[in-house]
């Protein structure tokens, strides 16, 4: 048997082995490596260049292009301007022709009218109308209101004459009248509710024992309470079928009162609000011409002394129904009313005339009031300096008409005595001064001194349910008129709660005044989104998207809105427009909206819209879509630039759009101008 004895190597060594040949490896994988990026570096460098190659290319041949169609766009700028100008021009002249056409019709219409109704255009006629109106005796409720309901036709056919831009002194006359008129108006309805108001005895509620009435047209609700029964415990009077009602203090309460609520569904006085505030075009109707002006408002040719005396007769209203006044300063302080206060006293035995030419009493006395129109206040008058509560008329716009919320001394009532009916002599409709004077107070049998401790004058409570012709988007503001300034306030108004299910509104206000519900005219902007669509020959429909959110508006530049708009109006027929939410991106200086030529009455697929970016030199379509994740002005691959946008969209029109927009009606294009000028889609939105 042989064994063999071997001997095995040390580990050591065999690692040293083993190592020495992996480091070997390790340089030949290293060197491989050097050459392998070498090579990459080399072919990375050769294409980086080939690539910076073309990109210079890319982009000589983008700039040759851009500067191709830029003066392309330049040489036919001149063209497109004056195609544009004269397409709206001859649209314009066509409108205006119809409008002369028309007027003159209307005219002509009126004159073989032949109905007895004056021309309010013709001074004469009006002039003979409203003196023979002013001395007309006639105080029934019935044949007063037809005769309102033709002195506000009247006006609506002044009104009408203004917005079409007579001259100024022409215009200024047209003013003078509207006012006088409006006064007469609310003075003879002062003239049938004191006719009411003496016969309410004989139209006594038997449950009540007091006397109430409504008596209503297509104009006004007028809403009488009398107090005949003076029962402590009365608290207020709901008019149910006139949605008014109204809650009194127990002062008033027992004391001999009358309480008219006249609901007029048009709105005068916000009018002289606009002429006071210096915006007469909101007043003449939109379009109507604004007489030029000096620095302070005074009208052109007007000196100081005129200006001073045509504001004083707007002031008067009822008090100039035929003849100017002048030197008036009757209404310029509380110390001058009582002076006239004096003297109407003096005068009870004047007749119907009389009345009727110093105006009426209400309007009047309604100077006593802390700024309001039917409320004495004390002697000294009170200067409100602060400016926090006036209505701006710019930011907010009367719905639902004007309530008249008055308190009169009760007039005297008939006694039958042997047969015979008696009643005292004539004083005319006074107001009853609430809240009463100091001195009042403390010698009123009604007010015990527990009374006084507490509110001397607690507030009076108004209650109105809306009529369903009235949409209010948020809740409604109340406002009151100062008659003094000419203006609505919302102060010494409180307590106000709005039920929206009921469509009721309710507050408290610390005396007699007229108000009115006031709307934000900007709570449904910005404008969700828009689209104008044609739907046949002649034919569109805008579709606006409102939004109840509070946010801030860029107006976009005024000049070149009105100029697309303009542009869209020719091609409505054929072209449908809505708003992009890169409006928002591309600047005040440029607009973007989609468009699509569209001649079907169908909604646009939202694969066919367009993105289109105009500005006041440059209009171009943009590769963008209204889907795409970010803003970018590159142009749509195949497309041109144009100075025009109605140029921009004919590039790609087809014939049966081109002839469509050639048949569009100027009456329809100056339609859909007028309503997108109006509603303004591409600033709020």
């Amino acid at each position: 048997m042989v064994i063999e004895m071997r001997k095995e190597p040390p580990k050591d060594a065999k690692s040293a082995k083993k190592s020495k040949l992996s480091k070997a490896e390790k340089d030949r994988l290293q060197k491989e490596n050097d050459e392998r990026k070498q090579m990459e570096e080399e072919v990375a460098r050769i294409l980086a260049k080939k690539e910076e190659k073309e990109r210079l290319e890319r982009e000589r041949k983008d700039q040759e292009e851009q500067q191709r169609l830029e003066l392309k766009d330049q040489e036919r700028r001149e063209d497109e301007l004056n195609e544009l100008r004269h397409l709206l021009e001859e649209n314009q002249t066509a409108v205006i022709k119809w409008e002369t056409d028309s007027r003159e019709k209307t005219k002509w219409d009126r004159y073989m009218r032949c109905d007895g109704s004056p021309d309010p255009s013709v001074q004469k006629e009006i002039n003979t109308f409203i003196t023979l109106w002013k001395e007309n005796t006639e105080v029934q409720f019935k044949p007063v209101l037809n005769e309102c309901a033709l002195a506000l036709q009247l006006l609506e056919e002044l009104e009408g004459h203004l917005r079409d831009t007579p001259e100024p002194a022409e215009a200024l006359r047209y003013q003078e009248t509207l006012l006088t008129i409006q006064a007469l108006i609310h003075a003879k309805h002062n003239l049938i509710t004191e006719e009411i108001l003496k016969w309410s005895n004989a139209h006594s509620d038997i449950e009540t024992g007091n006397m109430q009435i409504v008596v209503q047209d297509e104009n006004i609700t007028l809403c009488l309470w009398a107090n005949l029964n003076k029962n402590p415990r009365f608290k207020g009077f709901q008019f149910e079928e006139a949605g008014l009602g109204f809650v009194l203090p127990k002062l008033l309460a027992v004391s001999d009162i009358a309480v008219r609520i006249l609901h007029t569904r048009y709105d005068h006085l916000s009018q002289q609000a606009n002429l006071r505030g210096g915006n007469p075009s909101k007043y003449l109707g939109q379009g109507a011409r604004e007489e030029p002006t000096l620095e302070g408002g005074t009208p052109l040719g007007e000196t100081d002394e005129e200006s001073e005396g045509r504001e004083d007769t707007q002031k008067e209203g009822a008090e100039e129904v035929v003849h100017s006044v002048k030197g008036s300063e009757g209404r310029k302080s509380a110390v001058s009313m009582m002076s006239m206060r004096e003297e109407r006293s003096a005068k009870q035995q004047e007749d119907l005339k009389d009345k009727l030419e110093r105006g009426s009493q209400i309007e009047t006395m309604g100077e006593y009031s802390r700024g309001g129109d039917s409320t004495p206040a004390p002697l000294d008058p009170v200067i409100e300096s602060c400016e926090d509560h006036v209505v701006d008329l710019q930011q907010y716009t009367p719905l639902g008409g004007v309530f008249y919320f008055d308190v009169f001394h009760l007039p005297p009532q008939s006694q039958q005595l042997n047969g015979w009916e008696m009643r005292k002599l004539n004083t005319g409709l006074e107001t009853f001064p609430y809240p009463p004077e100091q001195s009042q107070m403390q010698g009123s049998a009604s007010m015990r001194l527990e009374d006084s401790r507490g509110q001397a004058c607690p507030p009076v409570a108004v209650t109105i349910t809306l009529s369903d012709s009235v949409l209010f988007l948020e809740d409604p503001l109340v406002a009151r008129w100062d008659t003094a300034g000419q203006q609505w306030r919302t102060d010494y108004i409180s307590e106000t709660t709005y039920n929206k299910e009921e469509r009721k509104i309710s507050f408290k206000m610390d005396s007699f005044y007229t108000f009115t519900l006031l709307q934000d005219l900007y709570a449904n902007m910005p404008f969700q989104s828009w689209e104008l669509r044609p739907l046949d020959q002649d034919s569109v429909l805008l579709t606006i998207i409102t939004a109840m959110i509070e946010v801030s508006i860029t107006v976009k530049d005024h000049l070149l809105e009105q100029a697309v708009y303009d542009q869209m109006a020719l091609l409505s027929c054929a072209f449908a427009f809505s708003w992009s939410k890169w409006n928002m991106h591309c600047g005040k200086e440029h607009i973007a909206l989609q468009v699509c030529e569209h001649l079907d009455p169908i909604p646009v697929p939202e694969d066919l819209w367009c993105v289109y970016l105009l500005g006041s030199k440059r209009n171009q379509r943009l590769r963008i879509k209204e889907h795409s994740e970010s803003f970018s002005i590159e142009l749509e691959p195949g497309s041109e630039f144009h100075s025009t946008f109605l140029h921009m969209l004919r590039d790609g029109m087809s014939s049966a759009g081109e002839q469509r927009a050639h048949s569009s009606h100027h009456l329809f294009v100056n339609t859909v101008r007028t309503l997108l000028h109006a509603t303004r889609p591409l600033t709020y939105s």
